[in-house]
């Protein structure tokens, strides 16, 4: 069979304010050549066991949007250098006030097989994505908000 060249695979990335549409994103990076889609979704929690357990009334997401969406693009690229045989790759982090049960962020990873590490390059956008991109969360509950500290520190060149 006939592989589609590199330059014909489609590549998501984005912030948005608007509701995140999985089946959307999904037919945007899905082939004909595509048998498999390992999909990622954050979403927000109502309780929160990281420290005390605490509830948590929603999210307020903030973002540098045009450093955001280059780090997603290094993230996205960074997956295809690791893993050639990934077709489609989405990659949507969504901003503002968010509430409990409400996707953040949907990573996708599209190939013609399940079998050819589209899973852990799923994986492996997620785990980038919340140490290289520029995303901020407060977490506003009955007692008031807290901004929520990532782990990125930047190294040199990112």
């Amino acid at each position: 069979m006939m592989q589609p060249s590199t330059s014909n695979f489609p590549t998501i990335f984005s912030i948005t304010e608007t509701e995140l549409d999985l089946n959307d994103l999904l037919a945007q990076v899905t082939l004909t050549s595509t048998g498999a889609a390992a999909i990622f979704a954050g979403m927000v929690r109502g309780v929160t066991e990281r420290g005390e357990p605490h509830e948590t009334e929603y999210l307020e997401y903030e973002s540098y949007v045009p450093m955001a969406e280059a780090k997603m693009k290094q993230v996205a690229d960074e997956i295809r250098g690791k893993w050639s045989v990934v077709e489609g790759i989405a990659i949507v982090q969504r901003i503002g006030r968010l509430y409990p049960k409400t996707p953040t962020v949907l990573i996708i990873c599209t190939a013609a097989h399940r079998d050819t590490g589209v899973f852990d390059a799923a994986r492996y956008g997620i785990d980038r994505l919340k140490e290289i991109v520029p995303v901020w969360k407060k977490e506003v509950g009955p007692g008031g908000g807290e901004w929520v500290e990532g782990d990125y520190t930047p190294k040199p060149g990112e």
